[in-house]
């Protein structure tokens, strides 16, 4: 079986040469638009092409308002900022996600709280949350949700979609809604996906996108905050190290952040941007195409979510034991083939070894048996205009 699924991939990449797990793919205007910046000489923060980006994942995702920012990372940060996490706060969130969601947590004085995920999505469980919750908190006479341990503020709610597979939202709007928590949805893996038509991260009151690398669609590094227009319009002062605006004096009136997106990077994305639809359609068929491949095999394929359209941005399967896992691994990766495991829980990492943690049935088992496949767009030959 492991044979076949190395054949496989070989011959959808065409190579014998070593595959990586996600390669970005420059086959549009990257050159022309990056040439125009250094022609210019606004390569830094300010620039037409920061300002086209924001407009266009503006207009793509339907947001009222996009920021960009350095990283995924700073978006995050950003975002919670804006919802008033703060020393001695709390924020709920996934165990089985990227160290960066944590750490942005972190960032703003706070603690996480590990909540268990669904193993259909990957991504927080409503039910696991809501359960959580009414055995470990409760709302005060101001509405504030707090955990019964310590009167502690828990101030927000931040799920993550995992691989590009939409979370539940709707179950956790309601019941973000019920605790008076603020949703702020880590999309940093999943642009192009959708929730029942919409896309992820305009569903909560913040959302935050990744450009780095090895995403869809990269700036180099690079992120965005997704929000409406009164909180969009925080955002880019906080990014910009709130600068009140002055003909030639440096007005800063509260503490900021040099987390803006220099010029040079959005040239790369608005070129990558063009060609997006292109890139999750070649995507979305690579995945049609494992599951077909895998079928018959003891791997299970990890499938959108129903009413989801997800971008596929990491295609995984499940073995069926950590055993088996762990040989899938060592097989593909011998034979030049990049598989990874997911993410080690972040309750088992030194930081967040105390922060309080739900019961986690579902993230164990998933940490046990999940690995991702070499999930990379081909060369794209042709896409030159928007």
């Amino acid at each position: 079986m492991l044979q076949s699924l190395i054949d496989f991939v070989r011959d959808h990449y065409r190579t014998n040469d070593f595959i990586p797990l996600h390669a970005p793919v420059f086959g549009g205007n990257e050159k022309a638009y990056v040439g125009e910046t250094i022609d210019s000489t606004f390569v830094s923060s300010v620039g037409a092409f920061v300002d086209r980006l924001e407009r266009d994942m503006a207009i793509y995702t339907g947001s009222p308002r996009a920021v960009a920012t350095v990283n995924g990372t700073a978006a995050l940060h950003v975002a919670l900022r804006l919802v008033d996490v703060g020393p001695g706060d709390y924020v709920i969130t996934q165990p089985l996600t990227f160290v960066a969601t944590c750490n942005a947590i972190a960032y703003c004085g706070a603690m996480p709280i590990f909540v268990d995920v669904d193993r259909h999505t990957l991504g927080l469980s409503p039910a696991a949350l809501a359960g959580w919750l009414e055995a470990h908190a409760y709302r005060d006479d101001n509405g504030h949700c707090r955990r019964r341990e310590d009167d502690g503020v828990i101030r927000a709610c931040l799920p993550m979609h995992t691989f590009g597979h939409p979370a539940d939202l709707d179950g956790l709007v309601r019941v973000c809604h019920d605790w008076g928590l603020a949703l702020v949805e880590d999309a940093a893996e999943s642009l192009g996906s959708t929730y029942h038509g919409q896309h992820t991260g305009t569903f909560g009151t913040l959302g935050t996108l990744s450009f780095n690398g090895n995403k869809v669609i990269t700036t180099g590094g690079g992120g965005m905050i997704l929000a409406d227009a009164t909180l969009g319009e925080r955002a880019k002062h906080l990014t910009t190290t709130a600068k009140q605006p002055h003909a030639y004096e440096y007005v800063h009136d509260e503490l900021g952040y040099n987390y803006r997106l220099p010029n040079l990077n959005a040239a790369l994305g608005c070129a990558q941007l063009e060609q997006l639809d292109v890139f999750i359609a070649e995507k979305r068929q690579l995945a049609a195409d494992y599951a077909a491949c895998l079928a018959d095999s003891e791997l299970t394929f990890v499938t959108e979510p129903e009413g989801c359209r997800s971008n596929y941005w990491l295609n995984a399967v499940l073995c069926p034991d950590r055993q088996r896992r762990d040989h899938l691994l060592q097989v593909t990766n011998k034979q030049g083939i990049m598989t990874r495991p997911i993410w080690q829980l972040m309750n088992r990492l030194p930081m967040y070894a105390n922060a309080p943690t739900g019961e986690l049935p579902n993230a164990l088992w998933l940490e046990a048996r999940v690995v991702n496949l070499p999930s990379g767009t081909r060369a794209a030959p042709g896409i030159v205009d928007a």
